[in-house]
């Protein structure tokens, strides 16, 4: 048994924080999308370079040296290219030097056939893999370089045939289609690829914000059980042992109300680290208090906006976390009493030294001087959290409404 703590312990510890996600998760679906890329232009290009693997073996003669060195500078990164696909390893690095190494053969393809050699004005075993080093280009270059590469090699396949043909009249309208259609089907390759990238992007980041989303909620959740805890904790045990304390009158009972304040005192000091956690000393803008005021609003539901005044500052964190919580009881209180009529809520800011919050709404009021002692929901989450942080809390209200006038100034 006194393994199984420590396994859970180490549990705990490899389970990633919220936010901390490293992105081999957040581009899961844009990985995926890469490796089937890789293996559809594998069997694609195989199946091209097999037909021009066998063209080139049919129409290599004997002696020919320079067909094959062609053979070789252009099949061999070819096979790697398409080994790399398979296996998924260096997939951007062997398609861009395949991609490379076939438009440099393909320049250089007119000092390799003599014209007036026979079957020279045939089509040659190089056109087969235009549209390989297309694809090739595809796996390998940012999108711009893609679609150039799609432009720009069939038109200097075109040039090779003509420059080979010596611009002869017959060439011209076999070459014109053959560039046309490896035109077309090249930025078709492009445009798909292009089209599942974008696809697969989108998914991530949609699922990046969701999981983001998920954290903050999950955060919010957190936070509010530790309140509702703590409320919890000031309902049963420090507000029980003060009572007790103010009934007591025999040995007996002050016994009994001694003990229930030091089970208090006791469960307050076990909640402090909790409690330290809702803030720091961190400064905090005062427009991000404007937008967790919002984010407030928001949440509970009320139609309300939040009129934002004077300068930006910077305000200590814990003061700032005060003044949201004790202006978000505020709404929460004017939702649920008033139905948030006419709630109006303003901040001013008065730069580095202070701000102020005002919630008011034109409900039907109530009386602020017959509060029971027992209601926390002002006097601990209004009144005593801004005094927690040296801040002034006041409320007014009668029948034309309700006013509460929040703020902290740097003293």
């Amino acid at each position: 048994m006194a393994s199984e703590p420590l396994s859970i312990r180490d549990a705990w510890s490899k389970i990633p924080s919220p936010g901390s996600t490293e992105t081999a998760f957040e581009r899961f679906t844009g990985k995926r999308m890469e490796r089937i890329l890789a293996i559809v232009a594998a069997i694609g290009s195989s199946v091209l370079g097999a037909q021009a693997l066998i063209a080139a073996v049919n129409t290599l003669s004997h002696g020919d040296v320079a067909h094959v060195v062609m053979l070789v500078v252009v099949f061999v990164p070819l096979a790697a290219m398409l080994v790399g696909c398979l296996i998924g390893r260096g997939v951007r690095v062997l398609s861009g030097i395949f991609a490379v190494v076939y438009v440099l053969a393909l320049a250089a393809w007119p000092t390799v056939v003599d014209p007036s050699a026979k079957g020279a004005g045939e089509q040659p075993w190089i056109f087969f893999l235009v549209n390989v080093g297309v694809v090739a280009a595809m796996l390998a270059f940012p999108v711009r370089i893609q679609f150039a590469w799609a432009a720009l090699m069939p038109f200097v396949y075109g040039y090779v045939r003509l420059v080979q043909g010596e611009f002869s009249r017959e060439f011209w309208v076999t070459t014109a289609f053959d560039v046309s259609f490896t035109l077309i089907l090249g930025v078709v390759i492009i445009s798909l690829g292009w089209m599942f990238r974008s696809v697969a992007a989108g998914v991530d980041e949609a699922r990046g914000q969701a999981v983001a989303s998920y954290s903050t909620a999950a955060a919010a959740a957190a936070a509010e059980e530790e309140r509702a805890a703590m409320s919890a904790l000031m309902h049963d045990s420090v507000l029980a042992a003060l009572i007790a304390a103010e009934r007591a009158e025999s040995a007996r009972a002050k016994e009994l109300a001694v003990a229930m304040a030091r089970e208090a005192l006791t469960r307050l000091a076990n909640t402090e680290a909790a409690v330290a956690q809702e803030g720091s000393d961190e400064p905090v803008g005062t427009s991000q208090i404007v937008v967790e005021l919002r984010r407030a609003l928001s949440e509970l539901g009320a139609d309300a906006i939040v009129e934002e005044r004077g300068g930006i500052g910077l305000i200590p964190g814990r003061a700032a976390r005060a003044l949201v919580l004790a202006a978000r009881q505020a709404i929460g209180n004017s939702v649920s009493h008033a139905n948030g009529r006419g709630l109006h809520i303003i901040a001013e800011g008065h730069g580095d030294e202070g701000i102020g919050v005002t919630v008011s709404d034109t409900g039907p009021g109530f009386d602020v001087e017959s509060i029971g002692a027992d209601r926390l929901g002002i006097r601990a989450s209004i009144f005593a959290r801004m005094a927690g942080v040296a801040g002034t809390a006041d409320i007014r209200s009668d029948e034309h409404g309700t006013t509460v006038t929040l703020g902290w100034e740097r003293t």
